[in-house]
Formats: structure tokens, sequence, C-alpha cells
């Protein structure tokens, strides 16, 4: 039985006017449960990721900053979202959901967090709405337990997976992969083992056949013990952050087509949100929804 990583710890208040949906969440999972997609007995709380697995990426430094509620307002302004007791707890919590994932993929084939793919983040500062970097500390939580040699991250939100990128830059044991808009967050992009950038307003169909000729050869030539999935929704036309163009059709297509080219080698996959801001939430929870409707469908 697949398993999804989830908690109410996902969601806390925001400032009124936030532009971050922190409330896409809860409504995916419910959305989900709803429709019949999955049950209720397949989601689970993860809890927290503990101080030693986040010490396997973060500095002390910056730790200690986060643990203390003292980092300075420039950081805080980076990172775009409050930092407190509860926001902390939440940071750790989806962490944990990345973490379980992997140990379920090993598992079940597939291993979901509802949350997660805060690629943003480095070792020494958050920022882009990421405190903690959940990718990278599950990877390393695998890496020190010898579970894996190799590792993929096949990143596809529309923003570069720069604090991955820089966290694993001197690792031969992970690949990281990113697809992103060229013209858009962050302006200094960092420099992933490849880096696919796309022009404004991309097209379903130049996206889809630079993933095609990509991630096979990708899998191939890697032959990961692992695949993590960023699958971040924002290189929809309708983003409000995004600046591609694909259609929602398009986005399902991408998924389906990471999703089943993982299952068809059996290589062990997890799966975690990443971003999405389109105008419409409904739309975004759909677009986040039909994500996981591949995994479940490619997976049952």
């Amino acid at each position: 039985m697949i398993k999804l990583a989830f908690s109410n710890k996902y969601i806390y208040e925001l400032p009124e006017g936030h532009r971050f949906p922190i409330e896409k969440y809860e409504l995916v999972k419910q959305q989900l449960v709803y429709e019949g997609t999955i049950a209720e007995k397949q989601v689970f709380d993860p809890g927290l990721a503990t101080e030693e697995q986040i010490l396997k990426v973060h500095t002390p430094e910056y730790w200690e900053c986060l643990k203390t509620l003292s980092l300075d307002r420039k950081a805080i302004r980076k990172i775009g979202l409050p930092v407190t007791a509860t926001s902390l707890k939440r940071a750790q919590n989806s962490v944990a959901g990345t973490i379980t994932a992997a140990q379920n993929a090993f598992k079940d084939g597939v291993g979901i967090n509802l949350a997660g793919g805060t690629h943003h983040a480095y070792a020494g500062h958050g920022e882009g709405f990421c405190v903690l970097n959940d990718i990278a500390i599950s990877i390393k939580d695998l890496i020190s337990t010898n579970k894996v040699n190799k590792v993929l991250i096949v990143d596809l939100d529309v923003h570069q997976g720069n604090g991955t990128a820089k966290i694993f830059e001197n690792d031969t044991r992970v690949f990281t992969f990113s697809m992103h808009g060229e013209n858009n967050y962050p302006l200094h992009k960092e420099e992933s083992d490849m880096d696919v950038a796309l022009p404004l307003n991309c097209s379903d169909q130049v996206y889809l056949e630079k993933l095609h000729q990509v991630l096979p050869d990708l899998l191939n030539k890697v032959k990961p013990d692992i695949v993590y999935f960023q699958a971040g929704v924002d290189v929809l036309a309708i983003d409000k952050l995004g600046k591609l163009a694909l259609s929602k059709n398009g986005l399902k297509q991408r998924d389906e087509f990471v999703i089943n080219a993982c299952h068809a080698k059996q290589i062990p996959l997890v799966i975690t949100m990443g971003g999405g801001y389109s105008q419409k939430l409904t739309d975004l929870v759909d677009a986040h929804c039909n994500t996981f409707r591949a995994a479940i469908s490619s997976y049952h």
C-alpha cells in the first residue's frame, strides 16, 4: 500500500495577503481522499526530522540561529516566511516527510511527501520560501546508512534548484538535474550536474521534447539507486510566478513520463510537491493532485 506523508503541522497561519499558498497542502490531501484516489489510512504524520539529520546538510551556525529564533531581518526576508517556533516545527515535519518517503520508496516502489521540495535552502541559509532542504537532508540520511551509492534528483520546478545544486556540487554520489525557466528566480543560478534552461513562454511541445531527450539517457547513465522528483507545478501558463506556458494536460504528461520511466526501470521514486502559484487555488490543487494521481495509478 502506497503511503503519503502529511501532517496538520504542514499548515500554519501566514500574515494576511502573503503570496505563499500554504493552505494547498491540506487541500491536496483532502481532495485525494474525497475523490477516492487514496484512503485516509494511507496518510501518516512523519514526525520531526532530528537535529542529527538536519546537521548532515545545514551548518551548525544556521541551525543554531533557527533554533534560537535569532536570524536577522535580512536572513528572514531572504526566506520570505516568518521564522517562529511553529514554522520551524513545520519545516522539520516536512523534512521528516521526505526522509520517510525515501524509506517507503524502497518498500513500495514510490514514496510521497505531500509537501517538501524546498530546493532553495542552502547549507548556511534559507531563501525562496525554503528554510531547510528536505531533499538534501533525506539523501544525506540515506547515504550515511549506506542505503544508496548513487542518487538522481529530477528537479522540474520552474525555478532552478540552486540550494540543492550547491550542496551537492562536489558530491559524485548525487547527480543534480534541473530543468527550469531561464529568465526566472533565482537571478544567480548555481551549476547543477545538468541544467536545462527554458525560454519564456515555453510550450508543452518544447518542454516535453526536452524532457524526453534528457531523462531516459540520464537514467541509463547515472544508474541511480533512487530518484527524487521535485514536482513543482509552477511551469503552468496560469502560474503567477512561472513565466512558462504549459497547459494542465502538458504538466500531467510530464508527471506521467517521469513516474512511468522510473517505474519501468524499477527505480525507487520519491515525490515532493515543490512550488505552485496559480491564480485560482482550485487550479493549483488540481495540478498537484494530478502528480499524485499519476503515481497512484502507476504503482497501484
